[in-house]
């Protein structure tokens, strides 16, 4: 828990993730055999085997904003990183990287006492938005930000009960915890495979991190851990998305990148380490790195191990520690059980 809440409390968005990205390869460099970074913000943490290649991807990197406009006021004007529901912004606190330090700063927006009866029943829109770092003009504010400054929404980590907990980033900064986890793992059962937990960048904008782990690693299987939406709340669709609820275990996704062999080795050491799953399916695409990764070079055998997260893209994402707990040991398990890369090569 202390090393998730330094990666949590770590700022990263898309494209800059490299604080955060640190602090990941800080850790893994205490029990990997090698760590090391590539040019497009990729974190590797590697072990080492004669057998097949197995990549593990966790996106580190997690939505943001990015200063667009400075007004002669200090106000900043912003566009978003990734894909924000505007209507979770109103009024947040936000953490920007500036180049002197971290700014605080509120978002504003017009006060609904002011608002015109046509104003109020309408959405907020980031153009209606600024942010308010306390300066008083244009000047000020330049000595502390610029054109191009990123942030992120300053929500820290709770825990809750039930082993919950609610942070910003969840999305996806627990699945590059997963996939160190599941490496911490077999580093103290060794497997035949040689393994590869990548901590990717840019998944939130452009998936370029994951094809270039995966050119790069040139691996045969790959596991991608993304999170994914719970069902176990009100105005939630099972019937759409599944029967999926915090403390359920991890979810299995079937379809699109994902190979039949690679689920079907998932359901069934699943079932005979004792491990609860759910399961959902991705008839088109994923929306995971495993959409990058299981067509790079000849193709990737590829699954996707999801961690069921209520309020997705928000400030304040909900995930349960024991299903992060299961789908490490389910994924080292998997590892474990491969002997060869031929295995999920589809019979004649």
């Amino acid at each position: 828990m202390t090393f998730l809440k330094r990666l949590l409390g770590t700022p990263g968005p898309s494209g800059d993730e490299a604080a955060a990205a640190k602090v990941w390869r800080d850790e893994a460099k205490g029990f990997a055999d090698r760590v090391s970074t590539d040019v497009g913000g990729n974190s590797y943490a590697l072990i080492e085997g004669a057998g097949p290649r197995v990549l593990l991807a966790g996106h580190i990197d997690e939505i943001g904003l990015m200063v667009s406009y400075i007004d002669e006021g200090g106000y900043l004007s912003f566009s978003t990183i990734g894909g924000w529901d505007a209507q979770v912004l109103v009024a947040q606190r936000v953490r920007l990287l500036g180049h002197a330090g971290e700014v605080i700063g509120v978002i504003g927006k017009k006060p609904i006492h002011l608002l015109k009866p046509d104003e109020r029943g309408q959405a907020s829109t980031i153009e209606r938005m600024w942010i308010d770092i306390g300066v008083d003009s244009r000047d000020e504010a330049l000595e502390r930000v610029r054109v191009g400054c990123v942030g992120v929404i300053d929500a820290p980590l709770y825990e809750l009960p039930h082993g919950r907990i609610v942070s910003r980033a969840l999305d996806n900064r627990i699945g590059a915890f997963t996939v160190l986890e599941a490496l911490r793992l077999l580093s103290q059962d060794r497997p035949a495979a040689s393994v590869a937990a990548v901590a990717t960048a840019q998944e939130e904008i452009t998936f370029a991190g994951a094809a270039s782990a995966a050119f790069s690693f040139d691996p045969q299987v790959a596991i991608a851990v993304d999170v994914t939406f719970a069902t176990d709340h009100p105005e939630s669709s099972k019937q759409q998305y599944g029967d999926v609820k915090l403390g359920g275990g991890p979810v299995l996704s079937r379809g699109s990148a994902n190979s039949p062999l690679v689920y079907a080795r998932l359901v069934e050491v699943a079932e005979r380490e004792g491990i609860a799953y759910s399961l959902q399916i991705s008839p088109r695409y994923t929306g995971t790195d495993a959409d990058a990764i299981h067509k790079a070079r000849g193709g990737v055998a590829t699954g996707v191990v999801s961690i069921p997260n209520r309020y997705m893209h928000s400030p304040n994402e909900m995930v349960d520690m024991a299903d992060v707990a299961a789908a490490a040991r389910l994924i080292a398990a998997f590892v474990r059980s491969i002997s060869s890369a031929d295995e999920f090569i589809p019979a004649a």
